[in-house]
């Protein structure tokens, strides 16, 4: 990834990176991989709704946390599952394997991936899973993309830190590039986010948030 901006981290405890750029932690301080599962996976009902050629798509790739849970979740299931994810300034895979350091059952699974990254691809295959990692800024990237996912995992940085990725004009855009009946999950409930959602044509609930977080938001493409 040659002349792409990389992401510029801290280490929180020695263990939780934390973006220098928009002062807020890649995963959950309380058990990111727990959060992967109970807000993306749970929130879109996968896996049981996965099926060959199901297509999931992301803003914010961050880690590849959210990738390899999708992995361990549909390690056993026909292929292709499709997996496209958004990402303004990619860590390394140094960074990245160190901050799977932190979830072995992740890091585990996650050699592929490691070595595609740290040769600069952007496209590889893990098990059945297809993955693009489309890199720079997604108001660029995402309404020119010729995709409609099935599911879209929203997992920018806080809508108070990194207010763009979360405006009314970039949530038309998911909405636009969403299948009927399609799906998001997000570990947010601001208000103007759930707005945006519902303007864009998704009918949205509020759930029950993990760990210190109260509340979550879901929905379906109407």
């Amino acid at each position: 990834m040659s002349g792409i901006e990389q992401g510029g981290i801290t280490w929180k405890d020695g263990v939780i990176p934390v973006s220098d750029r928009f002062d807020d932690p890649y995963f959950s301080l309380n058990d990111g991989l727990a959060e992967t599962r109970h807000v993306f996976l749970a929130g879109n009902d996968l896996p049981a709704r996965l099926r060959p050629g199901f297509h999931i798509a992301e803003l914010g790739f961050g880690t590849g946390l959210n990738l390899l849970a999708t992995y361990i979740a549909a390690e056993t299931m026909p292929g292709p599952i499709l997996y496209t994810s958004f990402e303004a300034f990619p860590l390394t895979a140094p960074q990245i394997s160190r901050a799977l350091d932190h979830f072995p059952s992740a890091l585990a699974v996650a050699s592929p991936f490691l070595q595609a990254w740290s040769k600069g691809e952007t496209r590889f295959t893990l098990g059945p899973v297809q993955v693009q990692v489309v890199i720079g800024d997604a108001r660029v990237t995402l309404p020119p993309w010729d995709g409609r996912a099935d599911a879209w995992f929203l997992d920018g940085f806080s809508p108070a830190k990194n207010p763009e990725l979360w405006s009314d004009d970039m949530m038309a855009e998911v909405a636009r590039h969403t299948l009927p009946k399609g799906t998001f999950a997000t570990y947010t409930a601001a208000g103007h986010v759930r707005r945006a959602l519902s303007a864009a044509g998704f009918d949205v609930q509020r759930r029950t948030g993990h760990g210190r977080k109260r509340h979550m938001s879901v929905g379906c493409l109407s």
